[in-house]
């Protein structure tokens, strides 16, 4: 008799905590809606990160990858997403919405010049890309503020003009076309963010170069005021704010 009132308090013990911790992030369907909007550049950290926070918490989130200005338009509504991964700008202007608690910054952004693996072109400062004849990549302006950096940087050296003659028609919007064109050949050499260079160091070198950049753009984890899920959001930036940095360096988002 005592053997089964023992067990069945256990069971009774078991069953209000897992009504705890079910009751702490509401129901367990509204857990796995939880959604992170992430700028495409920071997609692994933000995997890694997020891989990290469901093995100490047991919360299982989606993401959706884009543009950072892509997502804006939907965060300034306030009709889509928890958490934002982005980078300056777009925090302030997530702030100006009135759709921010909080953010945590985690990283830097910066344009590196990248060559083919081995540089045999032995390119080794941005000047170079003036070079006649060299074939070059770069961001598109219109479209990243990658490019506009570099664009903003090689206009004050005064090496503008001949650089985009060596571009021709390769100003890509995303930094993986750039990538794809140096490895294949296409091209000799171009400049991308950095921790999207991080993952294509098998066929890509990274040349150090001075930090000239009058910006300086952070990575930012935006939690979202119009979630429904506010104590996970709010964990979550906590989280971030112990792991985030070591992350993102680890992924090479670093000044």
């Amino acid at each position: 008799m005592k053997k089964s009132a023992l067990m069945v308090g256990g069971l009774v013990i078991a069953a209000a905590l897992v009504f705890v911790i079910v009751k702490a992030y509401r129901v367990d369907e509204s857990v796995t809606q939880v959604t992170i909007l992430c700028g495409g550049s920071f997609r692994y950290p933000a995997e890694k990160l997020m891989k990290m926070f469901k093995e100490e918490t047991g919360v299982d989130m989606k993401i959706s990858f884009g543009g950072s200005e892509d997502h804006l338009p939907h965060v300034k509504a306030h009709e889509a997403g928890d958490i934002y991964i982005t980078h300056s700008p777009y925090m302030e202007y997530t702030e100006e919405a009135q759709a921010a608690t909080r953010w945590v910054p985690v990283g830097y952004v910066r344009p590196v010049l990248v060559t083919k693996k081995g540089n045999p072109l032995d390119i080794q400062k941005v000047e170079d890309l003036a070079r006649s004849g060299l074939k070059v990549a770069l961001p598109d302006s219109n479209y990243s503020t990658c490019g506009e950096m570099v664009e903003n940087l090689f206009k004050k050296k005064g090496i503008w003009d001949d650089v985009k003659k060596n571009v021709d028609n390769a100003f890509f919007r995303s930094h993986s076309q750039t990538a794809t064109a140096i490895k294949v050949g296409n091209r000799d050499a171009g400049m991308m963010w950095n921790g999207v260079a991080h993952t294509w160091l098998d066929a890509l070198e990274i040349v150090p170069t001075p930090y000239e950049y009058e910006q300086v753009i952070e990575v930012g984890i935006v939690g979202l005021n119009y979630s429904a899920y506010p104590e996970i959001v709010e964990d979550f930036l906590k989280f971030a704010e112990e792991k985030g940095a070591e992350v993102f360096s680890d992924f090479g988002f670093t000044k």
